[in-house]
């Protein structure tokens, strides 16, 4: 048993330790925000953070989450985060959406450490996120707006 917080609730999870902690989060919580996009952390769409710092949980093992706080997607609405969220659908942000959840949770972590970056700094901090449908304008000016309403 391997034992860690999601969103603020402690969980204990029955799994091989070396079980990617995307597939416990989909699979054993049930918590489908969090996408499997590419299985290599190349792309971003599996991005959750853990104790505040934004990583791919398709190459984190579960047994790496123990005893530390796991935040997904759904957990965002309840942190400042929640502003970040508001933004993206102000500036309508997703084509697709399925990068969506990962490019938020990688901006949630950026904001969280600063709160007022600038261009540069947001585009290198994005620049490991992959969308397929190219909406980064939309991603910057969101982050930007999030940045200022925060």
């Amino acid at each position: 048993m391997v034992s860690f917080t999601v969103n603020e609730k402690r969980v204990a999870i029955d799994a091989d330790p070396e079980t990617p902690l995307l597939w416990i989060i989909r699979d054993h919580l049930e918590l489908t925000g969090t996408k499997y996009g590419c299985g290599v952390g190349l792309c971003g769409a599996c991005t959750v953070h853990i104790d505040g710092n934004a990583v791919r949980s398709c190459q984190t093992a579960l047994s790496a989450v123990s005893g530390k706080a796991v935040r997904t997607i759904e957990g965002l609405s309840t942190t400042p985060g929640r502003k970040l969220q508001e933004a993206w659908v102000a500036e309508q942000v997703p084509q697709c959406g399925y990068c969506q959840s990962g490019q938020i949770m990688q901006a949630a972590a950026l904001l969280a450490t600063n709160p007022r970056p600038s261009r540069a700094e947001i585009i290198a901090h994005m620049d490991a996120n992959i969308c397929r449908c190219g909406t980064y304008p939309r991603i910057i000016v969101a982050i930007e707006r999030a940045s200022r309403e925060g």
